[in-house]
């Protein structure tokens, strides 16, 4: 079959991550650069990526590069590029673009310009022009322009893989699922142990750990994925790979999973969250409780959460003292357990007033934060 330069977004910091699983899914030698990895692979490949990936946000595949110093250039090699060989008359699109470090600066003109070469092309072949959809495309194309350099690719995901599907009701400011699932990672959980979240709100890292444990691939949630539009789509091939997916599916796990907190909608939310996807709500106990109070149900486990921070309260200050009361929870009431914290400041690590064993580098959205391991003894 014909191979594909492919290329998987994600959140910073959780590129080592995304790599992993492209192993894991048979990617020979994927390569991490900032905000992605780069692999080769046929139609199958990028199939498989979408269905299996937890920790992608997108899956790219490239149709042309070059240098591109202005829009003018960017218009005149768009319409060098047989746009026929992607999507008919039929077909919605959208273009979206991205510009950086570049003499083109604004993101939205170089999108306009991509779009009118490929219109203007089909206007010149066929007399005819596709018509454009911003929001659900029947092909979506990716412009990314950094350097002075642009690449074209075709979006085969369609809506961000974070939106697995399970997601009914949101609380403010939830966790990604892609980034709930590449800390899941990092942490080394597996269900032998049990798994605390004491901060649960919407579930999100509990609901992510226990589709992991279960070998459920997160696209088996979605309806649709951008391909699916597609005119090669290969619909017995798809079949094939979901038929496969179901099959691997472990429907007698068993895991020990709770969540808390202190807010009862948040609990409410969790909870409508687990049964919305599936298999989870059986393996998570939700309960009310301030954080202060949480004690673990066993001698020893791993706790993951995203306590709050400075960028998401508006009170960074005020934070340190509640930091320094949950690092008393945990030298008093978890010792035997590692805990992960996702904590937006420097600042609020120390504030836990325990010693990391390990800190890492992630970002939730556009906050820089620390991913701070506690061995507690």
């Amino acid at each position: 079959m014909q191979q594909y330069n492919l290329f998987a977004t994600t959140s910073r910091g959780l590129e080592q991550a995304l790599a992993w699983e492209l192993g894991h899914i048979g990617v020979k030698n994927p390569q991490i650069v900032s905000g992605g990895v780069q692999f080769e692979g046929d139609q199958e490949t990028y199939y498989r990526a979408n269905l299996y990936l937890r920790t992608a946000i997108r899956v790219l595949l490239k149709i042309k590069d070059f240098p591109c110093e202005s829009y003018d250039e960017l218009y005149a090699r768009c319409r060098d590029i047989d746009w026929l060989e992607y999507l008919g008359l039929s077909n919605t699109l959208a273009v979206d673009c991205n510009c950086r470090n570049s003499a083109l600066t604004h993101s939205q003109y170089g999108s306009r310009k991509v779009k009118d070469a490929i219109v203007d092309q089909f206007r010149d072949k066929t007399g005819r022009r596709p018509d454009v959809d911003a929001k659900s495309p029947d092909v979506r194309i990716n412009a990314h322009i950094f350097n002075n350099h642009c690449t074209l690719s075709l979006d085969t995901s369609g809506e961000s893989l974070h939106l697995r599907g399970y997601r009914k009701l949101i609380k403010e400011a939830p966790m990604k699922e892609t980034l709930a699932a590449g800390i899941i990672d990092y942490s080394g959980w597996d269900c032998n142990v049990p798994l605390y979240d004491p901060m649960c709100g919407s579930g999100t890292i509990l609901i992510e750990a226990v589709l992991k444990a279960a070998n459920v691939a997160p696209g088996l949630l979605r309806r649709e994925f951008g391909f699916h539009r597609w005119r090669s789509f290969d619909r017995a091939l798809w079949q094939k790979l979901v038929n496969e997916a179901e099959q691997k599916v472990k429907r007698n796990v068993t895991c020990r999973l709770y969540g808390s907190d202190i807010d009862a909608d948040a609990v409410r939310t969790a909870s409508e969250n687990a049964r919305a996807a599936a298999l989870v709500d059986r393996f998570i106990k939700f309960e009310v409780m301030d954080v202060m109070q949480f004690h673990p149900q066993a001698d020893s486990g791993v706790i993951i959460t995203n306590p709050p921070y400075g960028e998401r309260m508006g009170e960074k200050e005020n934070l340190k003292d509640f930091y320094k009361g949950f690092g008393d929870v945990l030298k008093h009431n978890c010792k035997g357990h590692t805990a992960f914290l996702l904590i937006g400041d420097t600042e609020l690590v120390k504030s836990v007033g325990l010693r990391t064993s390990q800190k890492l580098i992630v970002y939730n959205g556009p906050i820089e934060c620390r991913l701070a391991k506690f061995d507690v003894y």
